[in-house]
């Protein structure tokens, strides 16, 4: 293989390689008491996470090596660091029920992530099946930075339990979450959701220990509004056999 070759096949994965290093600094820093700091660097690696795909894309070096590696890196970063960091934070205190509650978060990011592997050619590419894991552990960070601005919010700790359990429930549903990749919503209003994108990344900017946690809980609740109003045009649209592959 020529060098050049060679180092376009390794770039993408060395941006999957800085994600998983990411969700590793975070639980470093979560056993450290340093929970802001910990929610930061998984932003920094869901940054990385957003890169590696598209790097690969640009260089025509996808593989199923990659997309295993970018599996496992994910499991790291959105599946064990969210589940581990909200323990620390709050979940702790209530002892065996507060460990439990991690582990259904856990045990359901675990779950989402490998449904998305198992049926990735098989189901809508403008809609996730259930709330993709990165956006779940978004919501656990923008919680943590919420926190930050607003001390107030750790009195309030047994109400992130149920935060916690809810945001796993919504990673194994059906309920369709828009991808924003491609569907009718997007060639319709390209210009109106491209000013939106921009006005919510310049916002996020300003105010992201506040507009993380906000940001997902709208996404969320448009998400479900938008498909108990439309529930009946999305069928079977997530239904899929093994049998229909043979």
């Amino acid at each position: 293989m020529h060098p050049s070759k060679r180092l376009a096949f390794f770039l993408p994965n060395i941006f999957t390689g800085l994600n998983m290093a990411c969700g590793f600094s975070s639980m470093v820093l979560t056993t450290r008491g340093l929970h802001f700091e910990a929610a930061m660097i998984l932003i920094l690696g869901a940054i990385f996470d957003s890169v590696d795909g598209r790097v690969a894309r640009l260089t025509g070096t996808s593989s199923s090596f990659g997309e295993q590696f970018d599996s496992m890196s994910d499991a790291v970063s959105f599946v064990v660091a969210p589940a581990f960091l909200m323990y620390q934070k709050y979940l702790y205190q209530y002892g065996r029920l507060g460990a439990v509650v991690s582990f259904i978060y856990l045990l359901c990011a675990a779950l989402r992530l490998a449904r998305f592997n198992a049926n990735i050619s098989k189901v809508r590419s403008d809609f996730f099946q259930g709330l993709p894991s990165p956006g779940a552990a978004l919501a656990i960070i923008g919680l943590v930075l919420l926190s930050d601005r607003f001390p107030v919010v750790d009195e309030y700790s047994y109400i992130w339990m149920f935060y916690t359990a809810f945001y796993g429930i919504l990673m194994v549903t059906t309920i369709p979450f828009h991808s924003f990749k491609d569907g009718q919503l997007i060639r319709n209003h390209k210009r109106m959701l491209l000013f939106i994108f921009f006005l919510i990344a310049a916002l996020t900017v300003v105010y992201y220990r506040i507009m993380f946690a906000v940001g997902m809980a709208l996404y969320v609740v448009l998400s479900l509004v938008f498909y108990f109003y439309k529930m009946k045009e999305f069928g079977d649209a997530f239904q899929w056999s093994e049998e229909s592959e043979s």
